[in-house]
This record gives C-alpha cells, sequence and structure tokens, in this order.
C-alpha cells in the first residue's frame, strides 16, 4: 500500500521542492519508502508501505532507460500469473513486486491492462517521448484517486492534502459538493467539497496528452439478474468465489489479520481465511461493553471456534475521544462523517500493534442486500397507496414521542421511515440512510444550492434490471455509498495508522456474481443476505444468526448530548461565526439545543456538522467570494528518506 502524488508542468515550472513537499504529506501511507522522478514535462513521487517484495520494489519504477514509468498504490492478487504471461512475451524483471508488474503490463497492453488486473489500485504511468501520462482506479474504488485541472496541466494525488501543496489551486468550497454532503454526510463521485478538484471515478481512466485530456471506462457495476438461478447453485458458486478470493487476499510478505465485528460478513471472512492456512490468524475487534449494540459475545465465539490470537479494545467515553476526531479533518482530508469512522480509528490504531494487513468484510450488505433501508423501499411501495395526508398526519404524530439515547432505536426508525415516505422513492432511499431532506437543506443554508444530489439520485432509476425491485437501489449502493463513504472511512482511518485493509467481498468477480442474483435469493420477508447466511449457516457458529443486524458506528445521539457535547458546542460556534456567510447559525443553534433537550435525534446530523467545520477550520477553506483570513494552511508534512 502506497500514496501516489504527480502532475503536469507543461505551461508552468514548478518549485525544486514542490514533488518532494507533494510526497510528504502521504507519508503515513507508505513511511518505508518515499521516491520521486522529475522529467521536463512530468513530476511524480510515491510513499511506499512494504507490503509484497520487501527487499526491493521501490517506487517509482522505470523502465527502458525512463521511457516508462510508474508510481502505483494498491496491491493486485493476480500479479504473478500475468508476470508469467508477460515474461513469455519477452519481458523480463528486476524485483517480485507487483508494481512492476503493472508497469510491464501497460507497457505491453497499454490501456487495455487495467481490466487484467484483480485487486485494488490507483496508478498514474507516463511514457517519456509522447509526453504521455495514464491515471487509472480499480473497479471498485477501494483505493483514492483525486485530480484537478489547471489550465492544460493535471494534478493528482491518493489525497487532497497533496493536491494542497499547490498554491496555483484555490481552496474553495464547492456547493456541489456540500449539497450532497449535508444530505448524505459523505461527497459522492466525482465531487469533493472544493472547486475544481474532483474523484476519478471507479473502473475508469483519464490520460493527458501534452496538454489534451481524455478519459473512459474499462469496466462497469454489472446488471443482468439469473431468475432461473436456484439457491443451491448460487451458494456453490458463491463458496467457490470466495475460497478464491480470500486466498488470493491472504498474499503478504508481512503479517496479516481479520477484523471481527461479530456479523456474518467478517465472520464469513474468518472462516475462509482460516480454511485456506495452517497459520494462526490473529484478529482485532471493538467492542462497547454494556451497550446494547455490543458484539463481545459474538465475537468471543468466533474466536473460539477459529482458535485466533485476540485482541480487543473497548471503545468508551473513558477513552481519549477529542483526540482522536481532532485529528480526522487531517487524515480523512475531505470530510466523510461515517459514525463508524471512531471505531475504525480505534481498530486500525490497534490492529498495527501487531499486523500491517487486515482483511475486512466492507461491501456484503450492498451486494446481497444486507441494509434495512431495502425492506423500507418495499414497505413504503407497498403503502404509498395511502394519500400524502395520512402520512404527514402519522409522522405529526410519533415526533411527539420521546427521543432516545439508543444508536439507531425504533422510535428513530419510526420517525425517519415516515418523514422519508413522503418523498419520491428514490430520495427516500437516500433519506433513510443519510442526513438532512431537501427542505432542511435548504433552512440551514443561506444560498440556493445547485442539486447536485438530484443529478446522483435521478441514476437510480435509469438502472434496469427487470423485476428486480432491489436492483436500482443495491447499484447505487455500490456506486456511492460504498464507494465514497464506506471505502473511503476505511482507507483513511487505516493509512492513517498505516495499515492496509482489504475488502475481501470487492473481489470483482464476487461483485459480477452478486449482481446475477434474483431478489428472492438476498432478501425474502425479515430475512437479508440470504445466500449469504444460507451459505455459512452451518460453518459459523450459531450464535452469530441469533441476531440482526448492528452497524458498526458510535451511539452519535447519545454522545453528542453526553461526552462529545463540550467538543460540538464549540466547533457550531466557530463554524458559525467563520461561515456565517454559508450557514444560518440560528437554524444551527435550534438544532442542537432540541438534540439535547431530547425533543428529537439529530446525532447524525450534528456529527455531520462536527466533522464539516473541523475540516474547514484545518484547512482554511475558503466559503466565500473573500478568501478566509489565513489561506492557505500548509498541509503537514513528513521527512523524506
Amino acid at each position: 500500500m502506497c500514496g501516489i502524488t504527480g502532475f503536469t508542468h507543461k505551461n508552468w515550472l514548478p518549485p525544486p521542492e514542490r514533488i518532494r513537499q507533494a510526497t510528504s504529506t502521504l507519508i503515513h501511507r507508505g513511511p518505508d519508502q518515499q521516491g520521486v522522478h522529475e522529467t521536463s514535462v512530468f513530476s511524480f513521487g510515491a510513499t511506499r508501505l512494504k507490503i509484497i517484495d520487501l527487499a526491493s520494489g521501490d517506487q517509482p519504477i522505470l523502465a527502458q532507460n525512463g521511457e516508462f514509468g510508474i508510481v502505483f498504490n494498491g496491491e493486485i492478487y493476480n500479479h504473478l500469473e500475468i508476470r508469467a504471461q508477460l515474461e513469455r512475451l519477452g519481458h523480463s524483471f528486476q524485483s517480485h513486486s507487483d508494481t512492476e508488474t503493472v508497469l510491464r503490463a501497460f507497457m505491453q497492453w497499454d490501456k487495455e491492462c487495467f481490466a487484467k488486473l484483480r485487486g485494488m489500485f490507483a496508478v498514474a504511468l507516463w511514457q517519456k517521448s509522447t509526453r504521455r501520462m495514464v491515471l487509472a482506479r480499480d473497479r471498485m474504488g477501494i483505493k483514492p484517486l483525486y485530480i484537478a485541472r489547471h489550465g492544460e496541466d493535471l494534478f493528482f494525488g491518493s489525497e487532497l492534502k497533496s493536491v494542497f501543496v499547490h498554491p496555483e489551486i484555490e481552496r474553495r468550497l464547492s456547493l456541489e459538493g456540500l449539497d450532497c454532503y449535508l444530505a448524505l454526510n459523505y461527497v459522492p463521485c466525482p465531487y469533493t467539497l472544493v472547486e475544481g478538484i474532483e474523484k476519478l471515478p471507479a473502473g475508469n481512466w483519464m490520460e493527458w496528452r501534452d496538454g489534451v485530456v481524455t478519459s473512459g471506462s474499462y469496466w462497469r457495476l454489472p446488471l443482468g439478474v439469473r431468475e432461473d438461478l436456484t439457491l443451491g447453485a448460487a451458494k456453490e458458486e458463491l463458496d467457490a468465489l470466495l475460497q478464491s478470493a480470500v486466498k488470493e487476499h491472504l498474499l503478504s510478505d508481512v503479517p496479516l489479520g481479520v477484523w471481527l465485528s461479530g456479523g456474518v460478513d467478517s465472520s464469513t471472512i474468518l472462516h475462509y481465511a482460516a480454511t485456506a492456512t495452517t497459520s494462526r490468524l490473529r484478529t482485532f475487534s471493538i467492542s462497547f461493553r454494556g451497550r446494547s449494540f455490543d458484539e463481545s459475545k459474538y465475537i468471543a465465539d468466533a474466536v473460539k471456534k477459529y482458535n485466533t490470537d485476540h485482541e480487543e479494545m473497548d471503545l468508551n467515553p473513558q477513552v481519549d475521544l477529542q483526540s482522536a476526531i481532532e485529528e480526522f479533518a487531517y487524515y480523512t482530508d475531505e470530510p466523510s462523517a461515517d459514525a463508524g469512522s471512531l471505531p475504525v480509528w480505534f481498530l486500525s490504531k490497534l490492529c498495527k500493534r501487531k499486523t500491517t494487513v487486515a482483511l475486512s468484510g466492507e461491501g456484503a450488505d450492498e451486494l446481497f442486500g444486507g441494509y434495512l433501508t431495502y425492506r423500507a423501499n418495499r414497505i413504503a411501495a407497498r403503502m404509498r397507496w395511502a394519500p400524502n395526508a395520512l402520512w404527514r398526519l402519522g409522522a405529526a404524530a410519533v415526533q411527539h414521542w420521546p427521543a432516545s439515547d439508543e444508536k439507531i432505536s425504533f422510535e428513530y426508525k419510526v420517525k425517519r421511515f415516515l418523514q422519508g415516505a413522503l418523498m419520491k422513492p428514490e430520495r427516500a432511499h437516500v433519506y433513510w440512510n443519510g442526513t438532512f431532506s431537501d427542505q432542511e437543506k435548504n433552512e440551514l443554508v443561506r444560498m440556493s444550492l445547485p442539486g447536485a444530489l438530484g443529478k446522483i439520485i435521478a441514476e437510480m432509476p435509469s438502472v434496469s434490471a427487470g423485476t428486480d425491485d432491489l436492483a436500482p437501489y443495491t447499484w447505487w449502493d455500490q456506486k456511492y455509498f460504498l464507494a465514497d463513504d464506506i471505502l473511503v472511512k476505511s482507507d483513511r482511518m487505516s493509512m492513517a495508522h498505516s495499515v492496509e485493509v482489504r475488502p475481501v467481498f470487492l473481489d470483482h468477480r464476487v461483485v459480477e456474481f452478486a449482481a446475477t442474483l434474483p431478489a428472492r435469493l438476498k432478501i425474502q420477508g425479515a430475512t437479508q443476505k440470504i445466500v449469504l447466511r444460507e451459505l455459512m449457516k452451518d460453518k459459523l457458529p450459531p450464535s452469530i444468526f441469533q441476531h440482526g443486524k448492528i452497524g458498526f458506528d458510535i451511539p452519535a445521539h447519545d454522545w453528542l448530548r453526553g461526552p462529545l457535547r463540550p467538543m460540538l458546542e464549540e466547533t457550531l460556534r466557530a463554524g458559525v461565526r467563520d461561515y456565517g456567510d454559508i450557514f444560518r447559525g440560528d437554524v444551527i443553534s435550534d438544532l442542537a439545543k432540541r438534540h439535547a433537550a431530547r425533543q428529537i435525534n439529530a446525532g447524525y446530523q450534528l456529527w455531520g456538522l462536527l466533522i464539516l467545520f473541523q475540516w474547514m477550520r484545518k484547512w482554511r477553506i475558503q466559503a466565500a467570494a473573500t478568501p478566509h483570513p489565513g489561506a492557505f494552511a500548509p498541509a503537514r508534512v513528513g521527512t523524506l528518506v
């Protein structure tokens, strides 16, 4: 795992230290080795976390006396197969690293090489004589890649901070990104919260050739349900795919472990990992002792069955939560206010004590239909015959229910469901897993937002999969919620501690298989992820199946009334003071007061504002025509070795 950055300079001359400054901002992603390469047109940098081929493979890697080069972030699990094929075609290798394999594959097959790669990656390749650079990102967006254009030149980096190094690029708040963030607590691709900076979409490439930029895709999220598929056949196929995927994901020259939550997804990965290796596995978990959502019992059952070397940390208000949250603004670098970021931060910190690589269970809910929102979609569809007046009456009535301190209580779900049922089905799906409604956003900000969220949501009805009522929602969640929330959280929190996380379910063969499953093999009534549960019911401890989906996040409603309240109030006051030209202070103040008084549960909305204002202050984001005082803040840099 690594961090990469670079830029072209066709029409300007960068200061000699610029590429080293940009590279230094990513040292946490690659503390083991750092390097840069410069030509008259390109500057590239990489920081390396050594996972495969510890003795060689330092980056950047060049070939043919510097004619070709690469900086690479990720892992290619089938690189040995590709290497053997390239050797038969006459290529010779100087290292055993997958990075060199990708470089040679590009030299042989050009952009067609990306479709041959099985893994997670963000990559920049160049050809000196043609003044050409090619960027690409893995199919599911596991590894990040930000891009910015300035005239005819192109800048890129694994994290925004490596782009922020360039004073040529303004740090002005993007209203398109803000429109999405306030509704979702994350920013969907291609938007970011900074004008002029975008994310390269998953499964896409971008080519710069002497100032001319083109782009395209080499893979798209699949659709195509096999209605004749039986449960038995689906189980057999999924079993074979998981065996193969987990075996490949175990490839590592450094210690490796498994993140274990006590649910079906992570326990499934543990099961297949345990059957694929004779070594004793390490497992790592976060507990919430004494809370209704604590999964310690189920974790213990899995640890006992597979005899793992287990490490566990209890996350509670006695832990220094505030210091961790303050670090988010630097390491997340673009605010992603998933309430699971805090436990993942501490899980990564715990994991780093003994391992550098961890397998995880992210993605199974989006692939196999594990979220409650999918059931809510179905229930609402059956009930929308009722007039809106009746829905409004019900939504108004439940507002008088007392607010609970539970993480996601029955009261919270009912209120949220009824409010969402008044919306169009596509907006309701997003609202049930989001924060502010369109009306609430309009009340919160002082200007009209540009409707970027609506454009993203509008993609849902365009997805056609016959009679499959789940397909538009699972497809959208895979493209946006998974890539821009779940995977961003996992990448930033883990890489802050120099840990590589591998989400096994996102092997593209598993993704393509899941897309063929008819809805009846995903959800029936209250039973979800049917194929996965049926496959694993005789393999995992019975207790794993005896509880519903719990979710891996903090009790935001409770903690923002309690241990995190002083931090919240201070951050909101500062945010309103500094950015009052964007946000209505009276609305924010009223929201916080009503939440503290238990009149409403607005924990996720307030968490989103807390993270947003921390980030804006840290990076001195310009929120108006007049630059914010003090811009620009320097990125924190390490020391290049």
